[in-house]
């Protein structure tokens, strides 16, 4: 009955050892969860910058106002019979 106790406390002792060291234990499990969530938070940033992305895509398809500002900011463009002042700072 001892020798079968001891086995079965070494047993224990063995199984405890993977769970806690051994491979996919709780170690690897931890490492892996603060893993996904940089993942996951780098998605989250990925998402908005692509939600941007097609918001000015639809105000370019749909709309004259995003082309003219992206014209008048981008390229130094202005519309016919507009006046275009440049206020050049003062020199010390």
């Amino acid at each position: 009955m001892r020798l079968f106790m001891l086995v079965l406390v070494l047993l224990l002792g063995i199984l405890q050892y993977h769970l806690w060291f051994g491979k996919n234990g709780l170690q690897d499990k931890h490492a892996l969860t603060k893993e996904v969530e940089i993942i996951e938070a780098s998605n989250a940033e990925l998402i908005q910058r692509n939600q941007m992305m097609f918001s000015e895509i639809d105000d370019l398809k749909d709309g004259l106002e995003a082309a003219e500002e992206r014209a008048r900011n981008e390229l130094g463009l202005i519309k016919e019979g507009e006046t275009f002042f440049r206020i050049v700072p003062k020199e010390d």
